[in-house]
This record gives C-alpha cells, structure tokens and sequence, in this order.
C-alpha cells in the first residue's frame, strides 16, 4: 500500500520537476528576447515524462575523490530527461534572435497553469490520503 502510494506521489514529483524545468527554459528565452543570435529553445513535456518514468532507477551523480594534486577533478553527471531542442522561428528576425514573445508567452502560461493544476491535484490527493488515514 504504501509503496503504491509513494509510485503515485513520485509520479507528480517527477511532473512538477519537469514543470519547473521547463519554466526555467522559458523564462530564459523570454529574458533573452533582444539578445542578437539567441536561440530560443524548449522540449518536449510529454516524451519528457516518458522519459523520466522509464527511468525510475536514475543514478546520482558521482565527484570523483582527488589523491593527487596531478589528478584532473572530474564528475559523472547523468544527463536530464529532458533533451532541449531549437524552437522553429515562425518569423525569423534580423539579428538571428528566434524568440517569438508571443509564443513564448503563451507557453509559460500554459505552463504555469499546469503547473498550478499540478500542485492542486497533489494537494487533494494528500488531503484524500490524510482524511482515510483519519478515519
């Protein structure tokens, strides 16, 4: 039972995880919006979550213990499950900026109100979970 649970809760954990990435990813691209030669770039949410739940069992990343000064530090990092990609300009500008501020404002509202229908879900799925345990 418990184990059901936490796989149900890692599941929204894992979504607002790539909700915040990907606002992160937006807000940079709207931030940038008059920077000569910028890309404007995003991902794929959905293949995203594919991604992340396939790959339930991911490894942390490892700091390699330095014995020698002539050792090179190194660090193993496992790359993110979400893979960003160039958005498409549908008008391209002079400068080789490819923001689009109407489209990219666009997205970040649609994604943070996913987001926040993300935290309202979590938050009655708790509170369903505390009213059982109640009883």
């Amino acid at each position: 039972m418990i184990d059901r649970i936490g796989e149900d809760l890692g599941f929204y954990q894992k979504a607002i995880n790539l909700r915040q990435q990907r606002q992160e990813v937006l807000a940079a691209n709207i931030a940038n919006a008059d920077t000569p030669n910028y890309k404007s770039r995003d991902f794929d949410f959905s293949s995203a979550l594919k991604d992340a739940m396939g790959n339930g069992m991911r490894l942390p990343d490892t700091s390699l213990a330095l014995t020698s000064a002539r050792h090179i530090p190194a660090k193993a990092v496992t790359p993110d499950p979400a893979q960003l990609l160039y958005r498409q300009p549908l008008q391209p500008s002079l400068d080789g900026n490819t923001v689009d501020m109407d489209v990219e404002r666009v997205q970040f509202a649609d994604n943070t109100l996913r987001y926040q229908t993300d935290l309202t879900v979590i938050s009655s799925r708790i509170k369903s979970l505390m009213a059982a345990l109640q009883q």
